[in-house]
C-alpha cells in the first residue's frame, strides 16, 4: 500500500532514528506523570515539549504556537468528554495534520501526536483504546501529509487514516466486529478532520506568520498580479528571477532545504525593482545608463532602496513575511561594489568615503533557503555579465562569489555548513555550465550559392508548367 511504502520510506531516514530515543523517553515520562497522578499528565506533557524546544532549538514564538494548537485540541477533546459525546469523535487525527502540513516537520508533529496520545486519555479517565488511537492515527496521518503540495493529498489521507482507525477499533476489540455506527464515526471524524485542516489553513498561516506548500503553490502561479507586473514593467529582472529560482531549488535539495520555499522566494526577491526598473542593468534596453548622469551616492540609493520598495510591494499585496525574509535578506548587509569603487575614484567630490556607507542595511540570511537565494542571486548576475560565457569561466566565477560571500560573513548566521557551501557551488556549476556551453558555429551560405540554388530550383519546375499549359 502506498502509506506503507511511505512509512517505511521515512523510516529508514536518518532524521527519524535520531529522534526515537526523544519520542520514547517522552513517552516514558507521560506514562509515569500519568501513573502518578492523572492531572500531572497535561502539565508534564507541556514541560516535556518544552524540553523538546530546547532541544531542538526551536525558540520564541514559534514555540508558543506549538502550546496554542496542542492547547486547542487539548480544550475540543475536554468539551466531548465533558459533555459525554462519543469518543469516537475525538480529533484523533487533526492536530498531527494540522502541524505536519503548518510547519513541514515530522518531528515536532509526532511530538505532539505523543502529548495527544497521553494527555487526552488521562482526561477520558486513562483508557488504553484512546491512546492507542491517538498515536496510531497520529503517527500515519504526520507522515501520510507531511509536505502535501496539493488539497486532495491531505483529503485522502483522512481517508487511510480513517480506515486505519477501523482497523485499530478492530484489534482493540478483539477481532470483534461491533456496532457499525462506531466504525462510521471514526471515519466520518477522520475526513471531516481533515476538511477542517484545509479549511483552517489560511487562518493559521496569517496568525503564525508562515506559508504552506499548498499557498507557495499558489504564489508560483505566473498569473499573481507581482509578477505580472514583473514581466511587463521588469522583463529582464523577471527572468532573472525564475533563473535564480531553478537554481536555489535544485541547490536546496541537495543541502536538505526547502525546495518549493526557496523557489518562490526567489521568484518575489526583486519585485522592489518593479517601481524603477529602468535603473538596473537587466531591464536597459538601450547602452547608456541612467547611473551615468548621477553620483555614485545617489545610484547606491536608488539600488539598495529596492529592497524597502519590495517589502513594502509585498505588504501592499500581503505576502506572507516568509516571503518578506527573502527580499529584506537577499544581500544581507554586502557592500554595493561598484558604486563604492566609482565613489572612491571621485575623491574630489567627496573626501569621506565610507564603507558602511554602501552596504546594504540586511539583515543577514537566518535560514538555508535565504541564504542559498542570496548566493544564487549574486552567482547569476555575475556570471550574465560576462563578456564571453563559458563552462570553465561560469565555474570560477561561481566559486569567487561564493568565497567572497562566506568571507565577507553574509553567511554567518545561517544553518548552512561548509559541506553544504561546497554542495551548493557543485549545484550552481553544473546548471550554470549547462546554461553557458560551448555553441558550433554554424558556416554561412554564400550569396552567390542561395542565389544558384534558386535559379536551379525554379529551372526544374519549368517542365511541370509548360505540360500543364499544353504546350
Amino acid at each position: 500500500m502506498l502509506w506503507f511504502r511511505v512509512l517505511l520510506r521515512l523510516m529508514i531516514k536518518q532524521t527519524v532514528i535520531n529522534n526515537i530515543k526523544l519520542i520514547f523517553g517522552t513517552l516514558a515520562t507521560f506514562i509515569v506523570a500519568g501513573i502518578l497522578h492523572i492531572n500531572l499528565a497535561i502539565p508534564a506533557c507541556l514541560f516535556c515539549l518544552y524540553i523538546y524546544s530546547r532541544f531542538k532549538n526551536i525558540k520564541g514564538p514559534r514555540f508558543l504556537y506549538l502550546i496554542f494548537l496542542f492547547v486547542i485540541n487539548i480544550a475540543i477533546s475536554y468539551f466531548i468528554v465533558d459533555h459525554k459525546l462519543s469518543v469516537f469523535i475525538l480529533p484523533f487525527s487533526l492536530l498531527p495534520m494540522l502541524t505536519a502540513v503548518l510547519f513541514n516537520s515530522l518531528e515536532i508533529s509526532m511530538i505532539l501526536t505523543v502529548a495527544s496520545a497521553v494527555s487526552i486519555p488521562a482526561i477520558a479517565g486513562n483508557r488504553f483504546n484512546l491512546g492507542l488511537l491517538f498515536l496510531v492515527s497520529g503517527i500515519i496521518s504526520s507522515i501520510l501529509s507531511l509536505s502535501a503540495r496539493r488539497r486532495i493529498v491531505v483529503i485522502r489521507t483522512g481517508f487511510i487514516v480513517g480506515a486505519i482507525q477501523i482497523l485499530v477499533l478492530i484489534f482493540i476489540d478483539r477481532f470483534w466486529v461491533g456496532s457499525p455506527a462506531r466504525y462510521m464515526l471514526l471515519m466520518l471524524n477522520s475526513v471531516i478532520s481533515s476538511i477542517i485542516v484545509l479549511g483552517t489553513l489560511p487562518v493559521f498561516e496569517y496568525l503564525f506568520g508562515t506559508v504552506t506548500n499548498i499557498s507557495l503553490l499558489e504564489l508560483a502561479d505566473f498569473n499573481h498580479p507581482i509578477l505580472q507586473r514583473m514581466i511587463m514593467e521588469a522583463p529582464g529582472t523577471y527572468h532573472h528571477s525564475l533563473i535564480v529560482g531553478n537554481l536555489s531549488d535544485a541547490a536546496s535539495r541537495a543541502v536538505g532545504a526547502n525546495p518549493l520555499l526557496a523557489r518562490v522566494g526567489a521568484y518575489y526577491h526583486d519585485i522592489g525593482k518593479i517601481e524603477k526598473a529602468d535603473y538596473f542593468s537587466e531591464n536597459q534596453v538601450m547602452q547608456v545608463s541612467k547611473h551615468d548622469e548621477l553620483s555614485p551616492t545617489m545610484s547606491k540609493i536608488v539600488i539598495m532602496n529596492h529592497v524597502k520598495e519590495g517589502v513594502e510591494i509585498a505588504k501592499r499585496y500581503k505576502l506572507s513575511p516568509r516571503l518578506i525574509d527573502f527580499i529584506q535578506q537577499h544581500h544581507g548587509d554586502s557592500l554595493v561594489y561598484y558604486f563604492y569603487r566609482r565613489a572612491l575614484e571621485n575623491l574630489e567630490e567627496d573626501n569621506n568615503v565610507k564603507e558602511e556607507g554602501f552596504r546594504y542595511p540586511g539583515p543577514k540570511p537566518n535560514s538555508k533557503e535565504t541564504a542559498i537565494v542570496l548566493l544564487a542571486d549574486s552567482v547569476e548576475a555575475a556570471t550574465r555579465a560576462l563578456k564571453e560565457p563559458s563552462g570553465a569561466k561560469a565555474e570560477e566565477v561561481v566559486h569567487k562569489i561564493i568565497n567572497n560571500k562566506f568571507i565577507d560573513g553574509q553567511l554567518d548566521e545561517c544553518d548552512l555548513t561548509l559541506k553544504d557551501v561546497e554542495k551548493i557551488s557543485e549545484v550552481f556549476v553544473r546548471i550554470l555550465g549547462g546554461i553557458y556551453h560551448s555553441r558550433i558555429d554554424y558556416p554561412e551560405t554564400k550569396k552567390s550559392e542561395n542565389n544558384h540554388k534558386k535559379s536551379a530550383k525554379d529551372n526544374s519546375y519549368q517542365p511541370e508548367k509548360d505540360k500543364k499549359d499544353g504546350s
